[in-house]
């Protein structure tokens, strides 16, 4: 049997860079200081287990207080608590939101000064999108995560468009051209889909071509991965998410010649690499 890994699997840069950071400042810290993440730094429990075993852990509220050191997820955090975590002049900030968020923020802070209307597609849920909308005007702004959406949008004001950064390429496109369709004012169009996502989603395309099994690891809560998943088993029907190794079921490998892995954005290296050993294990088990 053989199986393939496509080359962009596991860690994008804004992950990577932001794990680091978290791994930089558990090394530096003494054993009296605490370090927290605002939320989970990534969407992988497994990643955040390990950062717990090295003295980071994640909260859900800043509001009482007992912290030396805060590290700003990569997902970034709602401008409101940035303000009212930069006035806090005793706590130490990490700013470890991933730079292409960062970037999308800045892209609605100006359009918003601008007077636009700002529609973002993703997910209202996901914490990228709270944080990223929430530089616009709190009365000028939609979510859009479908086409049925569309019908709220005000045709008439000035729009900018901005998208989740791990957003499904083509479902964007989708939604541009169908906002090009119906605006009868200026249209302003941001491009803030990460390339990590992008080549990410079109490799694992052109592998789940290509195979009889496609396996997408990552986190169940990670909003990449997912979109990944579908994408790939919109190919191959044939397509399994999971978490870990523990999970590969060999009864998904019957009569297969060719598999192929994939991994989400927070997804890290030695996760793929147990996948990979487990599924090369079944393979010599038969």
């Amino acid at each position: 049997m053989e199986i393939i890994v496509v080359p962009s699997a596991g860690f994008c840069f804004g992950v990577k860079r932001a794990v680091n950071m978290a791994l930089d400042a558990a090394k530096k810290s003494n054993l009296q200081e605490k370090l927290n993440t605002l939320g989970p730094i990534i969407h992988n429990p497994q990643v955040v287990k390990s950062l717990e075993e090295k003295g980071v852990y994640p909260i859900e509220k800043i509001d009482n207080g007992c912290h030396n050191a805060l590290l700003i997820r990569s997902h970034g955090v709602k401008a409101e608590i940035m303000e009212k975590i930069a006035s806090n002049k005793r706590l130490k900030v990490i700013d470890a939101t991933c730079p292409f968020v960062k970037k999308a923020q800045n892209y609605i802070s100006e359009a918003a000064l601008n007077g636009y209307f700002v529609i973002m597609v993703g997910d209202e849920n996901h914490p990228e999108v709270q944080s990223v909308i929430s530089f616009a005007d709190k009365n000028k702004f939609l979510v859009v995560n479908n086409i049925a959406d569309l019908k709220r949008v005000p045709i008439s004001e000035k729009l900018a468009l901005v998208s989740q950064t791990t957003q499904d390429v083509n479902f964007y496109k989708r939604i541009i051209e169908d906002i090009h369709k119906i605006a009868k004012n200026d249209v302003t169009v941001f491009d803030t889909i990460c390339d990590a996502t992008m080549i990410k989603q079109e490799e694992s395309k052109i592998l789940a071509s290509s195979v009889d099994v496609m396996i997408v690891v990552g986190g169940y809560n990670s909003a990449n991965t997912n979109k990944l998943k579908n994408i790939c088993m919109e190919i191959q029907k044939k397509t399994y998410h999971i978490e870990t190794e523990d999970e590969v079921n060999p009864e998904w490998f019957v009569n297969a010649d060719r598999v192929g892995i994939t991994a989400g954005a927070s997804t890290p290296d030695w996760i793929i690499e147990r996948v990979l050993r487990r599924v090369r294990d079944i393979d010599t088990s038969d």
